[in-house]
């Protein structure tokens, strides 16, 4: 077992564990630092919506009186008091035709009666005409204060975001730092492995073949039956050509099993260098992703603001 490899795990695996604790730290500090200032945002939002209905209350109690609307006098309390009698002299001007109180062949008071009207006519114009004015200046000063809070909330609500993204590239690049470290360290670990077997298995092949029973002379074990029999008891091994033969396949089979090693080393670095490419793949995808998120904000603003004008225009 590799002690010091194993060491340098744990202490790589300790200071990702603490840079991940940091990050989340500092994510939560901002998280509630980012709630204080909504909190602040929505209570001011509250006192200015407070305040403009409060202004609007005293405009109204002030320059809107009951008494000053037109249809006042249709629902005044007071208005049999305010009552004249139905004539008070042959000239008044409410003795209509209708009223049976004054029989005349012509409007007499008719050039006065049509000035009067004119003139109040005229006046309720002017009335109306201030009353939009002031509902334009409401609603202008309300919508103002709804699109600076709206924009304001934009712009920390972006800012938040800029700041998990860059957070998000920082955990992507360590863990890809981290699997890269881990991936050269376990390469390198692999062929060290494979030096140290292919070298005991070479000691081992040299080790037999140059051994003592290997190398005794095999004629002493010929038999007088022929070349191809041998005796048993005095038969000490095999001929150089069948050593020569068994060393050929030994070699080969050595050759053999390197080939397949390399071939197997081959696969898993492809395999690692297809996992890089899909998690590269995967983070430009993710900034795809986010770029047209953030470009379908733009024109849904644009869009809300035009829309905005528009009605204001209106």
């Amino acid at each position: 077992v590799d002690k010091d490899a194993l060491d340098t795990q744990v202490k790589d695996r300790k200071i990702q564990e603490a840079a991940e604790k940091a990050r989340n730290e500092e994510l939560a500090n901002e998280m509630k630092q980012n709630d204080k200032i909504m909190c602040m945002l929505e209570e001011r939002q509250k006192n200015d919506i407070r305040n403009i209905n409060k202004a609007i209350s005293e405009f109204q109690k002030n320059f809107q009186k009951p008494e000053t609307r037109r249809e006042f006098d249709l629902s005044d309390p007071q208005a049999l008091k305010k009552d004249r009698p139905a004539r008070l002299s042959d000239n008044d001007p409410r003795c209509t035709v209708s009223g049976l109180q004054k029989f005349m062949g012509e409007d007499l008071n008719y050039d006065q009666r049509m000035k009067f009207q004119k003139e109040q006519l005229r006046e309720w114009s002017l009335q109306q005409q201030r009353d939009w004015k002031n509902a334009l200046a409401d609603q202008k000063f309300a919508d103002d204060l709804y699109d600076k809070s709206r924009i304001e909330l934009d712009q920390k609500t972006m800012e938040q975001q800029r700041k998990e993204e860059e957070s998000r590239r920082a955990v992507c690049a360590a863990t890809k730092d981290f699997n890269r470290t881990q991936a050269a360290e376990l390469a390198e670990r692999k062929k060290l492995e494979k030096y140290q077997k292919m070298k005991d298995d070479m000691d081992e092949i040299s080790s037999l073949l140059q051994g003592n029973l290997l190398s005794e002379n095999p004629e002493q074990a010929v038999s007088s039956f022929g070349r191809h029999r041998v005796i048993t008891d005095r038969w000490k091994g095999m001929n150089q050509d069948q050593l020569m033969a068994i060393r050929y396949s030994q070699q080969q089979q050595v050759l053999e099993k390197l080939r397949l090693k390399e071939e197997e080393r081959r696969r898993d670095a492809e395999w690692d260098r297809q996992s890089i490419q899909a998690a590269r793949a995967q983070l430009v995808l993710e900034r795809h992703q986010q770029r047209q998120n953030r470009e379908r904000r733009q024109v849904l603003d644009n869009i809300n603001a035009e829309l905005s004008q528009e009605q204001k225009s209106k």
